[in-house]
């Protein structure tokens, strides 16, 4: 039963890979890397149930909240174009105004 579920984990990988490769939007592309993130995780887990390993579920954890701040840093630099001090988009044109 788990090993199917594990199959299954796998093939929804592929398929959100396939998405990542030919997404027409970069959006499409990060979504779809961030559910490769999430499955990644689930397929951790999962395999962690099936050698009864529980400590699997903590590495699962520490590699979803990486996942969550790559999916993040990604769609900064992908909106700003910069990671550093860009919290407003007009912030240059207003410091380009008053000079």
């Amino acid at each position: 039963m788990f090993l199917l579920t594990t199959i299954a984990i796998l093939v929804t990988m592929g398929l959100a890979l396939i998405r990542a490769i030919i997404g027409p939007s970069t959006y499409d592309r990060i979504l779809a890397l961030n559910m490769v993130g999430t499955k990644t995780t689930l397929l951790i887990v999962a395999l962690g149930f099936l050698t009864n390993r529980p400590d699997f579920i903590d590495i699962a954890m520490v590699y979803a909240l990486i996942n969550f701040i790559g999916i993040v840093a990604m769609l900064k630099y992908t909106r700003y174009g910069q990671f550093a001090n860009a919290m407003d988009p007009n912030s240059e044109n207003k410091e380009k105004k008053a000079t």
